[in-house]
């Protein structure tokens, strides 16, 4: 589906501002809330979030970086993501590859989280980083499906693009 969108409004701004004001600032904001409050890693936070983005499909969240402090992560990062089980260890390590795997597995497994893969996780996460992790996952599994499924992906630009 492809939202109609007013000529000359922000499609993003339009449809989670104007159109539902009394869900859409709240969803905006907890959507901002990940980016500013993180405690995690710049690598393991674009792990996750990019694993959310290739199972989603989103192509706005595809082609966004986060950058923090002036830093990004290497134009290659995103392909390592996608192959996590099987990239160099020195592009994802422990808890980069984790994140990847939490994050597919978060989307599209989420009954197959089983004691094995928690006991991994507990060894290189604290339980705070895993609730924040999950409250992140959320955040772009949700949103991301929302841009894609109404087709605001497509008609999002990026700052700078």
């Amino acid at each position: 589906m492809e939202i109609d969108v007013p000529q000359g409004k922000d499609p993003i701004e339009y449809v989670w501002g104007d159109m539902v004001p009394g869900i859409g600032p709240a969803a905006a904001n907890f959507s901002l809330a990940v980016y500013s409050h993180t405690t995690l890693g710049l690598r393991e936070f674009e792990a996750a979030r990019l694993r959310i983005a290739q199972v989603n499909g989103c192509m706005f969240c595809l082609d966004w970086r986060t950058e923090r402090d002036g830093e990004k992560v290497e134009e290659e990062f995103a392909a390592a993501v996608e192959e996590w089980r099987t990239a160099d260890a020195h592009v994802l390590d422990e808890r980069t590859r984790l994140a990847a795997e939490y994050a597919e597995r978060y989307a599209l497994d989420h009954h197959g989280l089983d004691e094995e893969f928690w006991g991994r996780m507990a060894g290189s996460y604290t339980q705070a980083e895993i609730v924040e992790l999950t409250m992140c996952l959320g955040s772009w599994l949700a949103f991301g499906r929302l841009n894609r499924v109404l087709g605001l992906d497509a008609r999002c630009v990026l700052p700078g693009h």
